[in-house]
């Protein structure tokens, strides 16, 4: 199995049963069949929680929160070599911080980014994206 990297759009997805949710959902059930996890970097886990909390409060962050935390998912901290790396993306393409995070990632982790945000379209030539 490839390594995986989702953003926060997929997450965002899977949880509110949206477009492509179920390829999200396939991902992590393959994940969880042969013990392999799937990533995040911390910035689009940050994402995922005020999205969540912004439509529908703080309280089902919580749940959500433990379901997340029951998955195959890693959540990978920002550290110097990831964030020079985002913050490279950053300087050449036209992308939120928190995109080029996950980008970054998956470079160091040679992963394919699962996402439906059209921002990685400026990245498509330099890591694939698994479009939901």
């Amino acid at each position: 199995m490839r390594n995986s990297v989702l953003d926060s759009y997929a997450v965002l997805a899977f949880l509110f049963n949206e477009k492509g949710s179920e390829r999200v959902a396939g991902l992590l059930e393959k994940a969880a069949e042969v013990d392999h996890m799937v990533f995040i970097a911390v910035p689009n886990w940050a994402e995922v929680r005020y999205m969540i909390e912004r439509k529908v409060g703080r309280t089902q962050w919580e749940g959500t929160r433990s379901k997340l935390l029951g998955l195959p998912i890693e959540i990978v901290p920002a550290d110097q070599a990831l964030a020079e790396l985002a913050g490279e993306i950053k300087a050449s393409k036209k992308m939120s911080l928190a995109d080029c995070f996950a980008v970054a990632l998956a470079k160091q982790k040679k992963a394919d980014v699962y996402t439906g945000d059209p921002e990685f379209r400026e990245v498509e030539k330099d890591i694939k994206v698994i479009w939901l």
